[in-house]
């Protein structure tokens, strides 16, 4: 079960809407359903979640570039939402590198991968999630700002962690109103 939410920071405090990824195929797609959202240039959080596996948190300031965190880089791997946000540049990878394996090397991996390419068809997803190291991903730092530093967020648990995020950012009962 998915949960996907998106709070937009206003003039008079945070506006949480619940939204459908159905449509949403690529960090891009993601990045401008978050603009439409903002108002100005305000921050807008793109909020996202599978029922205690992972969650993760785009960041969206404007025509910046958007800012990830993914709780669980493994466990995203395996969810058509997660793959949005595992980008190239998260994964460490040089951009345009293919999925398929034969990039794993780049990856640094510490032995943990042979590199050896992934064959056609579900084998080479199966070599792509293998790929993405498990445990948190991104920008540690994406909501220090705004109160939850680098120590917070790494300490979240999967189950609630969005609502503790939205309390320390005042949206607990907005977000709510959209679960």
């Amino acid at each position: 079960m998915y949960f996907a939410a998106l709070l937009a920071r206003t003039e008079d405090g945070w506006e949480a809407s619940d939204t459908e990824l159905d449509d949403v195929e690529t960090l891009s797609d993601l990045t401008d359903l978050a603009r439409e959202a903002a108002s100005d240039e305000d921050t807008v959080l793109v909020f996202i979640e599978q029922e205690d596996a992972w969650f993760g948190v785009v960041r969206v300031d404007g025509e910046e570039d958007p800012r990830i965190y993914v709780s669980d880089g493994s466990a995203a791997a395996r969810s058509a939402y997660g793959e949005i946000l595992l980008t190239d540049e998260l994964l460490g990878r040089e951009p345009g590198t293919d999925d398929d394996g034969d990039d794993l090397d780049a990856l640094d991996l510490d032995g943990t991968e042979d590199g050896e390419p992934g064959s056609a068809g579900d084998d080479a997803d199966l070599d792509a999630d293998e790929a993405v190291p498990s445990g948190p991903l991104g920008d540690f730092e994406i909501l220090a700002d705004l109160g939850v530093d680098e120590k917070d967020l790494l300490a979240l648990d999967s189950g609630d962690a969005l609502g503790e995020i939205a309390d320390v950012l005042g949206a607990a009962e907005v977000l709510e109103t959209v679960r």
